[in-house]
Formats: structure tokens, sequence, C-alpha cells
């Protein structure tokens, strides 16, 4: 039994090996990598952003079309900061969290008192779908103070 599950756990490793080198290219729509090289942390496009504040906020028309450049340069300057071999991961974190906030504070300019309890409760909660797993946790994080 013991040869069995030996012989089953090296094959499956051999496989992944040649399956994981085949997935080292990368195009626009693939997922960003930390500097640890890992795959899953990836970046929700500014369109998928934006449609997923639009459905949790019930944004108009309006204030999607002020939203958008504000979201394009948070994900502009988070990609640069996936990119940066340089650093390490609670740097990129570190330089990262302030663009979040000014984004957050900049866009709150835009929503009504109700939008933004939404927002509030949003944020409270894992999002990943708003600016991707960053952190590479599998788990979710704690909520923001």
């Amino acid at each position: 039994m013991n040869r069995y599950r030996l012989l089953m756990m090296g094959t499956t490793l051999i496989l992944a090996v040649p399956a994981h080198a085949q997935q080292t290219t990368t195009s626009a729509n693939a997922p960003a990598r930390g500097a640890s090289g890992r795959e899953g942390v990836a970046l929700a496009s500014v369109e998928t952003q934006l449609k997923v504040l639009t459905e949790k906020l019930n944004l108009s028309g309006d204030q999607q079309n002020k939203i958008r450049p504000i979201m394009q340069e948070l994900h502009d300057a988070t990609e640069k900061l996936a990119q940066d071999r340089s650093l390490s991961h609670e740097e990129r974190l570190g330089k990262l969290r302030p663009m979040r906030h000014k984004a957050d504070e900049q866009i709150r300019e835009f929503l009504s008192d109700d939008q933004k309890k939404k927002l509030d409760a949003y944020e409270q909660g894992p999002h990943p779908d708003m600016h991707g797993n960053l952190t590479g946790a599998t788990t979710p994080r704690p909520p923001r103070m």
C-alpha cells in the first residue's frame, strides 16, 4: 500500500512540473505574479472592478464615468508594483495600501450617503473581485480597521 501511494505521489509530481512550466507565458488577460513567482495574484480589470461596484452600489452612468479614471490609475499603479521584483511582498503591500486609501477617498466623493454605507459594508469582507488577491492568502483576511 505504501509503495502504491509513493508511486502515485511521484507520478503526480512528474506530471505537475511540466504542466506548470507550460503556464509560464503571460498575456494581457493572465494573472500577474507576485515576487515569489506564485500564480494566483490576479488583478481584476478596471471594467470588472467597475461592474462589481456598479452592482454593489447601484452606480449611475455619470458616477461610473467619474470613477473609471480613478480606478484606472489605481489599476496601473498596482500592475506596476506587481511587476517590480525588487520589492518584497510586504513592501509591495505597504506601497499599495496608501494608493487604495486615496482611491477610496476619491471614489467616495461621487457617492451618496447610502452608497457610502453599502461600500463600507462591502469593504469589511474579503473582496478579491475588486483588486485581486495580492496577499497570496488562501483564507479571507480580517476586516480593516
